[in-house]
């Protein structure tokens, strides 16, 4: 019985670390967001700039936010937003999507990329965060 309540005591201990470490990462990705803020909006009342909003991007399918004049290469490139490809997206993203209209150098440190996903994948499309 002893090793049941440790056990149960370690995995409890283990998710609440997990979701400490995880608010962290939002709130790290918040800063770097500071980045996009030129350009991109998010969260309730978020309107179109230079670029789209980015509420619930986490799942949307690319060159799909409404009243927003997308590239036609961002509108064909069969993306659907998730964290493997934002990742991989932020890093280059005229590499990722040739002919895109953003200008953006990228963000080549993993963890601040990471960081910036955790932020902007915890807003839903309705811009209000989960």
């Amino acid at each position: 019985m002893k090793i049941s309540t440790l056990t149960a005591l370690v995995v409890v201990t283990s998710l609440a670390a997990a979701s400490g470490a995880l608010a962290q990462d939002a709130a790290a990705g918040k800063t770097s967001f500071n980045k996009c803020l030129a350009c991109h909006a998010i969260g309730e009342g978020a309107k179109n700039k230079v670029g789209p909003v980015l509420n619930g991007l986490d799942g949307r399918k690319s060159g799909t936010i409404e009243g927003y004049s997308y590239s036609e290469a961002n509108k064909n490139s069969g993306i659907t937003w998730g964290k493997d490809v934002f990742l991989e997206y932020i890093k280059d993203p005229r590499a990722k999507i040739p002919g895109t209209k953003m200008i953006f150098a990228g963000i080549k440190n993993e963890k601040e990329a990471g960081d910036l996903w955790a932020y902007v994948s915890s807003f839903d499309k309705d811009g209000k965060q989960k």
